[in-house]
């Protein structure tokens, strides 16, 4: 049996997805640049992705640009903001465990002369609002927080973000890397408050390669590419038309029956953690039910070292990451994830990422934790040695 748990990382493409990306790149081939019929073509499609990822978040879709993915988005969302309202002040804040997609750019910020506040989290990854609450002042510019922390699952509080940045520093925007949480919530940029909103594709069963950003109609953003005048000038580059036409469906498609979608995904975890809480010598590192992510499970098994015990799995046909995968830099100057939320240091080295989708099922939960609790025992018999 085969159990793919490693949704976070990346998901297979819909077949909807394939069948639109092939179709354009086999048949509906032209430059939505073109002036001739196979250019109108093109075109059309990138019309339709726009109006149905605008329709997903309720907003214009003139407010929507395709990017190459999460990373390009948020360095543009980062630095192009950063950038374009350097006028009005200097200071920039995100958390301690941001995506490297957010924490890279803040650096090169920082060495463009902005003073960047990285505010602590609490031992399930939650920004703490009282540090927010000190470090927004009127030289505020910025406010990058992630939706969902792609490591546990934490659930940060941008409603609360949003409240406190209106009382001390309304004229900041804030953007949230929503890579996470984009088809795993009903996200209202406008409602909530978000001016700027970062999304990738693969991780919602669409092409690699392909995201967007999302782009408050006031907000004042400056382009990174430059060249051909694409998307208004905003962000040149022949458009990557089958990408974006397979974004357009798996969003669509990450929005359609969403209740029954989240729930399952919620029935998934409540499912897989009560399971692996019952194993010996293992910490939990995401919240239960609603409090964190639906599809994101940190666990934490002691005394047998993460990259062990992901191979061991992978012998079995399952398929997991290391906890600390995408925050091991040592060039940050902040610690990773689970450094952050003050987990053990016994524990560092042996935690593993479970995340599912909406085509996990229960009987590949059930295997993983079968041949976990075959493998926990034996592994653990060997390192003592």
């Amino acid at each position: 049996m085969e159990a793919y748990l490693d949704n976070s990382a990346t998901t297979r493409c819909l077949e909807s997805v394939r069948d639109i990306v092939v179709k354009t790149m086999m048949e509906d081939f032209g430059n939505p640049s073109s002036k001739h019929q196979k250019g109108v073509e093109a075109e059309r499609y990138l019309r339709n992705s726009r109006e149905a990822i605008a329709k997903t978040l309720k907003v214009n879709e003139k407010e929507i640009y395709f990017t190459s993915g999460g990373t390009e988005s948020n360095n543009w969302a980062l630095i192009g903001a950063a950038m374009a309202n350097r006028r009005s002040g200097t200071h920039i804040i995100t958390t301690a465990v941001e995506h490297a997609a957010v924490l890279q750019p803040m650096l090169y910020l920082q060495e463009q002369g902005f003073r960047v506040t990285f505010l602590p989290v609490d031992r399930y990854g939650r920004l703490s609002l009282e540090a927010l609450e000190e470090a927004l002042c009127d030289e505020t510019i910025l406010v990058s927080v992630m939706y969902v922390n792609n490591e546990i699952g934490a659930l940060e509080p941008i409603d609360e973000v949003r409240r406190l940045m209106k009382e001390k520093a309304p004229k900041a925007l804030l953007h949230v890397d929503a890579i996470q949480a984009y088809g795993k919530y009903r996200i209202l940029p406008k409602k909530a408050g978000i001016d700027l909103l970062s999304v990738s594709g693969h991780k919602i069963h669409g092409p690699k390669g392909s995201g967007f950003l999302y782009v408050g109609d006031k907000v004042k953003i400056h382009p990174l590419i430059l060249g051909g005048g694409q998307q208004k000038g905003m962000r040149s580059g022949t458009d990557n038309v089958p990408g974006i036409a397979g974004l357009g469906v798996a969003a669509e498609e990450a929005y359609r029956d969403f209740e029954k979608k989240q729930a399952w995904l919620f029935h998934l975890k409540e499912f897989f953690m009560d399971g692996v809480s019952k194993l010996p010598g293992v910490t939990l590192n995401s919240l239960p039910g609603e409090q964190s992510a639906p599809h994101i499970v940190s666990v934490s098994f002691a005394g047998v070292r993460s990259e062990v015990l992901l191979h061991a799995l992978e012998e079995k046909g399952i398929y997991v990451s290391s906890g600390s995968a995408c925050s091991s830099n040592k060039k940050l100057p902040v610690s990773t994830v689970l450094k952050e939320i003050g987990l053990e240091k016994e524990l560092l080295d042996s935690t593993l990422r479970f995340s599912f989708c909406t085509e996990t099922t229960e009987e590949e939960l059930g295997y993983c934790l079968e041949v976990l609790a075959e493998l926990l025992p034996v592994l653990r018999k060997f390192s003592r040695k």
